[in-house]
């Protein structure tokens, strides 16, 4: 799979001129890229180090929304942030849904996330590939794979066109997904911190989750990460808790947003943890 070859430093001067588009939303990319940068063993803290650019101070998780930012003057990317689904099958099919919406296959997250865990894995070689790009695009499209909403249906854009109330507020039901149970959660319980949800999640996957860990990181012997588990389970999880309770002009209050909570904060979990390890087989 090829993708236009760009240069990062026009892209560094564009950045701070366009609007930020946000996919977990800018807090949820945050905590995903904070669990993995503290999860890395010393040669891949090395590597994202060496190829994180000098504005970011060795800290992954600012950066985290870059490939969001550079959509407007990308627009080639913009395909490979989500794999939306046929309505109501509930599974991924890579040869059927990573595509985008020419038919031009391969174009979704899961393909650009193995396209650039390819570029990544030419590290310390004489390379084409811009490794700072692919580390930053590689970083955040692992969190859009983990978004539930990411991998839903094509008829409603990945519930893009399904407006509903958040409370009070008209939303549409992506955004609920992207940024408003996030932002509510941190509101009503973690005193509009972010560090304290992200300490939260660390403690779940330390106790809480500590079972499951080693599941969530493994991939088949042959394979440096495998992103179609992920939107398996993405798409899996749209059917059975985002769109459930959720149709057109409903109003989602504190019964949907405590139980969509705990999915939330797994599927953050989860990304975090498995852009840590796909990193780790990379940089070994």
């Amino acid at each position: 799979m090829e993708y236009n070859k760009i240069q990062l430093g026009a892209i560094l001067s564009f950045i701070f001129l366009v609007q930020n588009i946000q996919g977990w939303g800018e807090e949820g990319h945050a905590i995903t890229c904070k669990i993995a940068q503290a999860r890395l063993t010393e040669a891949a803290a090395d590597a994202v180090k060496q190829l994180l650019p000098a504005y970011a101070n060795n800290d992954l998780s600012s950066v985290c929304t870059w490939a969001d930012r550079v959509k407007f003057s990308l627009r080639w990317t913009s395909a490979l942030h989500f794999a939306d689904t046929p309505p109501k099958l509930c599974n991924f099919q890579y040869a059927r849904d990573c595509k985008d919406l020419n038919g031009v296959k391969d174009r979704c997250v899961v393909g650009a996330i193995n396209n650039y865990t390819t570029q990544l894995l030419d590290y310390g070689k004489d390379t084409q590939h811009n490794l700072t790009q692919a580390l930053l695009f590689l970083s955040h499209y692992m969190g859009d794979v983990h978004q539930p909403l990411h991998t839903g249906f094509t008829t409603d854009k990945g519930g893009n066109t399904i407006d509903v109330h958040w409370y009070t507020r008209k939303q549409n039901l992506h955004h609920v997904w992207d940024a408003n149970i996030i932002e509510t959660a941190e509101e009503r319980f973690y005193d509009n911190n972010i560090d304290e949800y992200f300490k939260d999640i660390q403690k779940n996957i330390t106790k809480t989750w500590s079972d499951e860990v080693a599941d969530w990181e493994a991939c088949s012997s042959d394979e440096t990460t495998c992103p179609n588990v992920y939107a398996s389970e993405g798409v899996k999880d749209a059917c059975q808790y985002a769109y459930k309770d959720a149709p057109e002009d409903a109003t989602l209050e504190d019964d949907y947003f405590l139980s969509r909570l705990p999915i939330i904060s797994l599927r953050l979990a989860q990304g975090g943890v498995r852009l840590a390890a796909t990193l780790n087989r990379i940089f070994q």
